[in-house]
């Protein structure tokens, strides 16, 4: 939609199931007082690079995570997959080379600066799912207001609702905010293909939980607030911190599996903004056992009912937990 706040908002409370239609512009009046909104303030690379090899056949890449300035793990696209030490040309004549593999990705290094080769010739990597290019509008509406630190390959979604006047008015009314950082991986849209969830491999992303948030997430249970987390992003930082059952500063990896078949006890998150995620995904499964599934699958039934719009650049969902 073209105004940011325009979207719609269904509302669940996993306690009762009740299940209500409303708008995100009213979100704010949903917040109390002493709660705290916490964001991820992670920032998408223009990740996909477009190339050849020395051979003439073309090659697509997306830039997982940055290692160094000049070096990086990376997906690679090409008719076959190239193997150690080919020579890829990009578009200015930088010349990336492939230099190991790792399980599914690539360690790469770049001739350049990485980071000005994805600013003068990368593309934003819009989801799978979106079948047309990227253009100059999603290099705005594809970013949250409050991005930050860049290192992602896909936006946290649920913030994409918040607009400079929507955050105005969080201020204005006090709400406490705080940031940690996720950069999102390109996992996050690889669907599980076991049966045993014991046996998929969750993707690793990175993480980092300062000790400023921890203590706003101590003061806020101190005065009886609620913890909402915007975007599951925002929900694994601040679990994967808790793990010890409370919260610490955390800088790292993670790669937390929070599904509803294990019974996971949310330590941190009393609330939780979110988008309607892919089916078969993690995302999926951990508002599952936030909510409850048979909770959620009612919600999303009603949701396709009610022509709510699904995935990155679609509607929301604000979601209270099931009673454990």
């Amino acid at each position: 939609l073209e105004k940011r706040t325009a979207s719609r908002l269904l509302r669940l409370d996993g306690q009762t199931n009740q299940i209500i239609d409303d708008h995100f512009e009213r979100f704010i009046d949903l917040l109390q007082p002493d709660d705290l909104l916490v964001f991820n303030n992670t920032k998408v690379m223009k990740a996909r690079l477009f190339g050849h090899k020395e051979t003439g056949g073309k090659v697509e890449l997306l830039i997982e995570r940055v290692l160094t300035p000049y070096s990086a793990l990376a997906h690679i696209k090409a008719n076959k997959s190239p193997k150690i030490n080919t020579k890829i040309i990009l578009e200015d004549q930088q010349t990336i080379t492939v230099n190991d593999r790792q399980k599914g990705l690539f360690e790469i290094t770049c001739s350049h600066d990485l980071e000005q080769i994805m600013t003068k010739q990368g593309h934003l990597p819009l989801p799978p799912y979106i079948k047309r290019a990227d253009s100059t509008d999603d290099l705005n509406r594809y970013q949250t207001i409050y991005a930050e630190k860049q290192g992602a390959v896909a936006a946290p979604t649920a913030g994409l609702h918040f607009d400079q006047a929507l955050w105005d008015k969080i201020k204005q009314k006090k709400i406490a905010t705080a940031h940690l950082t996720l950069h999102v991986g390109a996992g996050t849209f690889q669907p599980v293909k076991t049966n045993n969830l014991e046996q998929h491999q969750m993707h690793a992303e990175w993480i980092d939980v300062d000790e400023t948030l921890c203590q706003a997430v101590k003061d806020c249970r101190t005065r009886g607030g609620r913890v909402v987390a915007v975007g599951t992003t925002s929900v694994r930082g601040l679990e994967t911190a808790s793990q010890s059952g409370e919260i610490k500063p955390y800088q790292g990896d993670t790669q937390l599996f929070i599904r509803p078949d294990n019974h996971y006890q949310f330590k941190s998150v009393d609330m939780m903004l979110t988008n309607f995620h892919l089916p078969q995904s993690t995302l999926l499964m951990l508002v599952s056992a936030f909510s409850g599934y048979d909770e959620i699958f009612n919600a999303y039934q009603h949701a396709i009912k009610q022509q709510y719009r699904f995935f990155s650049y679609g509607d929301a969902m604000l979601l209270l937990p099931k009673k454990s």
